[in-house]
């Protein structure tokens, strides 16, 4: 495992037993990090702690319910006690597996139990998990805040209603967080997630729709976790110590153009055209 720009810190990832997060948390490792891996899966915590420590890191895993505070102040202390201290807390955890994506329809159809667990999860999650950290960070006067966000948090969908209620939310948090500990050196920021399939979510994917979608990327390919994981890096490290306040966008353009533009390209390829 090598090391570098996030030598001597240390990381809370939330929601990192897989998926994004657990690339994040990889990646943070490989940068140097001492990792917190949180997950209310601690099973699948321990299962990423240590791969990482397997790579030569350092890492622990805490079973944490990122909607209960009692949850949130116990790990916060923990890994206080462990490490010595927080450096960087990615608010990565979110509710969005396959039965909460059922109910979490449209307004009319929506099931409030769905709503309020997006809300609770996503949102309150990453209130919590702020309240409790930005303290430690303020004993040392740095510290670096990042909320994931998505595309669904600024733009509508026909369904999850909740979800991109409680992602719109977390574009405001790190203009907050930024506004109120700035000055005490404390840095918050975004990161707008576009499609990056972890493990084999591309298989479980209608080969049809990931068709349509990579035609509405400005990219060749859809993301990979591990081109999101290296935005987190860069916003936890001195690379982006004057960026702070904002939402960075990481989605292939997905979200930079109309959706005329690719029936548009569709038309002139199909003419034999190159220009677009």
């Amino acid at each position: 495992m090598t090391t570098g720009k996030l030598d001597g810190r240390v990381a809370i990832v939330t929601g990192s037993g897989g998926g994004l997060g657990a690339e994040c948390a990889r990646v943070l490792a490989g940068h140097g990090a001492r990792i917190a891996v949180a997950d209310i899966n601690a099973d699948a915590a321990e299962r990423v702690a240590g791969e990482i420590a397997q790579a030569g890191g350092q890492a622990m895993a805490v079973r944490v319910d990122v909607s209960s505070e009692d949850d949130v102040s116990a790990m916060a202390a923990t890994v206080i006690d462990r490490f010595g201290r927080i450096d960087i807390l990615h608010n990565n955890a979110a509710a969005l597996d396959v039965q909460q994506r059922q109910r979490d329809r449209d307004i009319c159809n929506l099931d409030m139990a769905a709503f309020d667990r997006a809300i609770a999860v996503n949102l309150r999650g990453a209130v919590l998990c702020s309240k409790h950290c930005i303290p430690d960070m303020l004993t040392r006067g740095r510290g670096s805040v990042i909320f994931a966000t998505s595309g669904l948090g600024v733009q509508g969908d026909l369904s999850l209603t909740g979800y991109a209620a409680s992602k719109a939310a977390l574009i405001m948090l790190p203009r907050v967080v930024a506004s109120q500990y700035g000055k005490q050196g404390i840095r918050a920021n975004a990161v707008q997630i576009g499609l990056a399939p972890a493990e084999n979510a591309h298989g479980s994917m209608p080969a049809e729709l990931l068709d349509i979608l990579r035609d509405n990327h400005m990219t060749p390919e859809l993301g990979t976790p591990r081109q999101i994981a290296d935005v987190v890096a860069f916003l936890a490290s001195d690379e982006s110590s004057f960026v702070t306040g904002t939402t960075l966008v990481a989605d292939g353009g997905f979200g930079c153009h109309t959706p005329s533009l690719v029936a548009m390209r569709a038309f002139f390829q199909k003419a034999g055209k190159t220009g677009m």
